[in-house]
């Protein structure tokens, strides 16, 4: 049994009471599982017994570990006894301990209270589904230009034109880091590189070397580099002009499985307007969630938004390893430290626990339970998002994975619930 007292700032006080015959028990486990610890003279090492280790090293030598192995499960009967919902871990104060058993004190941060305000019915901005023939006009353009082709032409270079060549750069007639490339693709007048360098190679020929004068920015992400004077000794290798194919049936015919224009023409055009869709159901989504959160009241612990915060930092160290970053590298490319990254993360990490809260206040709100039907179409949609079959997943899933998913369709079906009663206004909402 525990007795619960609420305290300021949405905590509880629990006063738990472990049975002298449970504490027992754990402390003659403690006993065999520590003995070994402990010399007694007369006594191999772990063979003095229980009585004698005591007398010889107070009667609670054992008490410390047999806490530790009963505490967490007389804490969890008392966190579901009062229906509570921890944020944190607790933290433990013991009032008494012996053989007569356990008394402790655990004081924890709950989950806080949601205020709801109006989630149904919220106003959003109305979307544009449309798809203009100059859309698709823009989109065989762009598949025109991969198609394109250079050529070598014997001319002084001009903007636009594409030149091939190797370049070393230094600072003060020290090479640095990533100044060196062979080879190197570089269009005239695309601003790839740093100000004035493109502008100092116009007019050079094939074959020509030259060396370039710039500075880098100020604001320059190798903060080493930034406001330094380099040379570039560039070596220009050759001088290209880009040659666009004819629209015609035949080049359609040459890109896709369509034999003419106008038939590639409609299909992009569908398949544009169901992107937009897609794109103005996610906006439409994240605008009536965004609403329903300000129209809602909570106090946010600071324990959930650090949590998140450091989930946010993990998330982004996972992606940097997939890139062969670490976050230190990162870092110092920014200029920033990993203290500086979490102070920034906190106002998006803290909506983030007051949007997964409202969600929560939501299905609370509205009674909201999910069929296996419901279910079985997440895991449906699970299987298909991550290339895997998903009758044969389904046999694998323990009890503990069909209630994530069962999770995760309460939080989808509450999610439609707000965005589908959301109402489009032509003025931002």
């Amino acid at each position: 049994m525990a007795q619960l007292e609420m305290l300021e700032g949405k905590k509880a006080k629990l006063t738990i009471t472990i049975p002298g015959d449970v504490f027992e028990k754990a402390t003659e486990a403690a006993y065999r599982k520590t003995a070994g610890r402990y010399t007694v003279p007369g006594f191999r090492k772990g063979k003095a017994p229980r009585r004698i280790i005591e007398s010889a090293y107070g009667e609670g030598v054992f008490y410390e570990d047999a806490f530790d192995a009963v505490w967490g499960a007389a804490y969890d009967a008392a966190i579901a006894e009062h229906d509570l919902v921890p944020v944190d871990q607790p933290a433990l104060d013991i009032n008494k301990i012996g053989k007569e058993g356990v008394e402790f004190v655990a004081i924890v941060q709950l989950q806080p209270d949601v205020t709801l305000g109006q989630y149904k019915g919220v106003s959003v901005p109305k979307s544009d589904v449309s798809v203009s023939d100059a859309d698709v006009d823009k989109a065989l353009g762009e598949e025109r230009e991969k198609q394109a082709r250079f050529t070598d032409v014997d001319r002084p270079a001009e903007s636009g034109d594409r030149l091939l060549l190797d370049y070393s750069g230094s600072v003060d007639g020290v090479k640095f880091d990533g100044g060196t490339a062979e080879d190197q693709a570089l269009v005239l007048g695309s601003g790839s590189f740093i100000p004035g360098f493109e502008d100092q190679l116009i007019g050079t020929h094939a074959g020509e070397q030259k060396d370039i004068t710039v500075t880098f920015p100020a604001e320059y992400h190798a903060t080493e580099l930034a406001g330094k004077e380099a040379v570039f000794a560039c070596n220009v290798k050759a001088v290209q002009v880009k040659e666009l194919p004819e629209i015609d049936d035949d080049f359609i015919a040459d890109i896709s499985e369509f034999d003419t224009v106008a038939e590639w023409k409609a299909d992009k055009k569908e398949k544009m307007i169901e992107e937009k869709r897609r794109a103005a159901a996610n906006a439409r989504e994240n605008a009536a969630l965004k609403r329903a959160c300000d129209n809602a009241a909570v106090e946010i612990p600071d324990v959930m938004i650090d949590r998140e915060t450091d989930r946010m930092v993990r998330d982004l160290e996972y992606r940097l390893s997939g890139s062969g970053l670490d976050m230190n590298t990162y870092c110092q490319y920014l200029g920033t430290t990993v203290e500086e990254m979490k102070k920034n993360f906190r106002p998006d990490a803290a909506e983030r626990v007051k949007m997964q809260l409202l969600i929560d206040a939501v299905i609370k709100a509205e009674a909201l339970t999910v069929t296996d039907e419901e279910i079985d179409a997440e895991i449906d949609r699970y299987a298909e998002a991550n290339g895997m079959v998903s009758e044969d997943l389904k046999p694998r899933l323990t009890e503990d994975d069909r209630n994530y998913f069962k999770e995760r369709a309460t939080v989808d079906k509450a999610v439609r619930l707000i965005a589908d009663s959301a109402v489009e206004t032509s003025e931002e909402a």
